[in-house]
């Protein structure tokens, strides 16, 4: 069973936000990411974008998420690129790594190619210590590096995590490195005004980039939903509510260069980006 469609450097490109749940059940997750992956490759995706923490998760973090830690080699990965062989697909979602720290775990998003290949890997920047949570007591941050991106037809896409998307900065290198796609996979805490932040800072990640954004969070009870897809102009082009589901845009390389036309703001910046 193989969807894919050739694309070329002038075609849409068929991009999927899946959202669920995660649970500590690993072989659930891998289940519902399969049968996601499969209805959004059915409906001409090239590329499919599943939350952070979709390999594990509860709603509390602790011993146990180090305990179901991974190498990018192991279980998840390996199941994750066989799904992609078989659906002809892209595809993203986030997972629990291990890491040098014995107690901690690396916050990883990765991406597998259509044949199977680990094309990219990102690991959380910016760890969630805000609203009441403190993600870096079991998290390790990480290292900032030069930004891995792949291409999708005629776009290149770059990686953040969540609560990065606080962090202009992020976005920007991702873009500097040529990034026409930013994926945002997500595990959005629900709050007072939480998912009005979500809607806003994903639009203007877009906006003041002149790029598609792809976000995928989890659904509730820990989750917002919401997932969606916005387009260079702001505009949702695609989006969801709050239960498990997939929803596809079919993005066109040229909308890129066809916005940055008539509204040139990355050239006309007088600021560059410096890690600190």
């Amino acid at each position: 069973m193989n969807h894919a469609v050739k694309l070329d450097e002038t075609s849409a490109v068929g991009v999927a936000v899946a959202q669920f749940a995660p649970t500590a059940d690993r072989a659930r997750n891998r289940a519902v990411l399969r049968q996601l992956a499969t209805t959004a490759a059915a409906r001409g995706a090239h590329l499919v974008v599943f939350p952070e923490y979709s390999a594990f998760f509860e709603p509390n973090l602790g011993a146990s998420f180090v305990a179901a830690a991974e190498a990018l080699d192991g279980e998840f990965v390996t199941a994750l690129a066989g799904l992609a062989v078989e659906l002809g697909v892209h595809i993203v979602a986030g997972m629990i790594e291990t890491c040098e720290d014995p107690t901690r775990f690396s916050n990883t998003l990765v991406a597998v190619d259509p044949t199977g290949r680990l094309v990219a890997s990102y690991r959380k920047l910016h760890l969630y210590d805000a609203f009441g949570d403190r993600e870096s007591e079991w998290v390790l941050p990480g290292t900032v590096t030069d930004p891995e991106t792949f291409d999708v037809g005629g776009l290149r896409v770059g990686l953040q995590t969540c609560y990065d998307i606080r962090f202009p900065e992020v976005t920007r290198r991702l873009v500097d490195a040529g990034a026409t796609l930013v994926l945002v996979p997500a595990e959005w805490v629900r709050g007072p005004l939480k998912e009005q932040h979500w809607r806003t800072l994903l639009t203007a990640r877009a906006l003041e980039n002149t790029v598609f954004v792809a976000a995928a969070d989890q659904t509730p009870p820990v989750g917002v939903g919401a997932s969606m897809i916005i387009d260079p102009m702001g505009v949702a082009v695609a989006s969801l509510g709050e239960v498990a589901d997939v929803a596809i845009a079919f993005l066109a390389p040229a909308r890129v260069a066809a916005v940055r036309a008539i509204n040139p703001t990355l050239a006309l910046r007088r600021f560059t980006v410096i890690p600190r």
